[in-house]
């Protein structure tokens, strides 16, 4: 059995097993015989593509799904949860990436939402608060508890999420994407909670998209992949790139993107000495939101944004697309001066532009997959010049095909793809208008390590077609590895760019840094 190596290992008793885990949707084998298991005082990662079956064999444990087949032991009692309150009665809670909290009520009130203790048939806000403070004692956190939660940072508000849940119940705790939303120092104070947590016997739960996040924190890993079981594996004991491979199912080597960095740098001297200028920005710029900054951009030039949270770089790709109004500056697209004041500008420029915010200003869940693609194309167009259903099958076929978009069809909803899938999508969507002008804003983020590689290996090749690229990422490593230049922002201010043999991580950090 893959993984043998953990499972052959000495160990306590775990609190969890779910043996032969089986789970079919229509047309659909989400989990087929998983296995597995957790311990006491442990963290546990389950890692996997978008589409593995992670979330899946979640929201079986948690009660949101029936299995089909196989059977769940806690403590060596058969369960069969069905529901979450139910799970939760088990002992097993869940705190969500999208924390569900009041931001209305106070830290107290959130924890005890529901459960709050009474007096003479009233609430009882001296003990109600009292008991808020020692619970949060308990993860050494200390804040005035009577304050709205809406006044703390998204990591107290992580914290409250977890007290709420462990008020409640504290066998198993899981925790779905909880870092998504927190900078670096906030990460740090979540993990020592966890680590108080597991110290203290709590069985965790963690499911999260970063490599080395799950380095840092977990015990043992196992991987699932479309929906089977891969391996369960110590984390001391399986290698980065070992990780990589068995998610993939395929060596790294198969795609472009793992190409030497000193190739693609190679590429960026070349870039520029025979192309056309697509894009020039002069001294574009908006008060309150990003000193003015200029940068151009050629046929095939990948033009990188790094910066730490907050530098501008979305500001500065606001400000290009039009979704924001410059208040100085001027936008030349191959070589004219372009008045872009509104989106729709951007787009009759050549223009495409996809948010790093799917959910709230990328895909249109309700809507189908069809009608997702030509949606920036028919804005183009106008309402009166509609395109017929039969010519946007056309679209969508070819280009679901083209970018390897896994869904049923054509006409299924979008929101029932995978994170990876629906970035593919907005993708999509921007290549149905031919655009010579892309800007992704963050096209990697909260999707698994094969979906990243897929959008990379598209990006460059949409760069080698001739189309200009700027491509924002948090991730150093990949704005290096994907972009031909890399400007460097700092506090909304464009304080450098990089080409060639400039273009490392160091060079960036040192260059955000102050060193050079």
């Amino acid at each position: 059995m893959a993984g043998e190596e953990a499972w052959g290992m000495s160990e306590s008793t775990p609190i969890l097993e779910m043996r032969k885990i089986n789970k079919h949707f229509p047309g659909v084998k989400a989990l087929s015989d998983v296995d597995f298991r957790l311990f006491p005082g442990e963290v546990h990662a389950i890692m996997g593509q978008n589409g593995a079956g992670k979330s899946t064999l979640v929201k079986v444990l948690t009660g949101v799904y029936k299995q089909d087949s196989g059977e769940m032991l806690l403590e060596d009692r058969p369960i069969r949860p069905d529901s979450p309150l139910a799970a939760q009665k088990l002992g097993i809670s869940t705190v969500y990436q999208e924390i569900n909290l009041c931001p209305n009520l106070s830290v107290a009130e959130n924890i005890f939402v529901g459960r709050q203790p009474l007096s003479l048939g009233r609430i009882d806000w001296g003990q109600l608060n009292r008991r808020a403070v020692e619970a949060l004692k308990r993860l050494n956190v200390s804040v005035d508890v009577t304050q709205m939660l809406s006044s703390y940072s998204i990591a107290i508000q992580q914290m409250v999420a977890i007290v709420r849940v462990l008020d409640v119940s504290s066998r198993i705790l899981i925790l779905d994407e909880p870092t998504s939303s927190l900078d670096e120092a906030e990460v740090e104070q979540l993990f020592k909670v966890i680590r108080k947590l597991r110290d203290d016997g709590l069985a965790i739960l963690f499911i999260t998209h970063f490599l080395d996040q799950t380095y840092r924190i977990s015990d043992r890993i196992t991987i699932l992949k479309n929906g089977e079981f891969v391996g369960e594996y110590r984390t001391e004991t399986l290698p980065k790139l070992d990780l990589i491979a068995r998610m993939l199912g395929k060596e790294l080597s198969e795609f472009s993107f793992a190409m030497a960095g000193e190739d693609r740098k190679k590429e960026s001297q070349k870039a520029g000495q025979d192309a056309r200028s697509l894009l020039a920005v002069k001294d574009l710029g908006l008060r309150g939101a990003i000193a003015p900054f200029s940068l151009s951009l050629d046929e095939g030039d990948v033009l990188g944004l790094a910066g730490l949270l907050g530098s501008g770089r979305t500001e500065m790709a606001r400000l290009i697309f039009g979704i924001d109004s410059a208040n100085q500056g001027e936008i030349l697209v191959k070589g004219r001066k372009t008045n872009i004041k509104a989106p729709r500008s951007a787009m009759l420029a050549g223009m495409g532009f996809c948010s790093e915010d799917r959910k709230s200003e990328g895909i249109f869940a309700e809507l189908t997959v069809r009608e997702n693609i030509v949606l920036a194309l028919q804005g183009r167009k106008g309402t009166f010049r509609y395109i017929p259903k039969k010519k946007q099958l056309e679209i969508a076929d070819e280009l679901i095909k083209s970018l390897a978009i896994k869904t049923p069809g054509a006409n299924n909803e979008a929101g029932q793809l995978s994170g990876g899938n629906q970035q593919k999508l907005m993708l999509a969507r921007w290549l149905a208008t031919n655009p010579i002008i892309l800007i992704l804003d963050e096209p990697t983020r909260g999707i698994d390590v094969g979906a990243k590689l897929e959008i990379m290996e598209l990006i460059l090749n949409l760069s080698r077609q001739g189309m200009g690229v700027i491509f924002i990422s948090s991730e150093f490593e990949e704005v290096i590895r994907c972009s031909t230049r890399v400007a460097v922002l700092k506090d909304k201010v464009k304080i450098a760019e990089l080409s060639g043999e400039q273009m490392s991580e160091s060079n960036i950090m040192h260059t955000i840094a102050g060193g050079r």
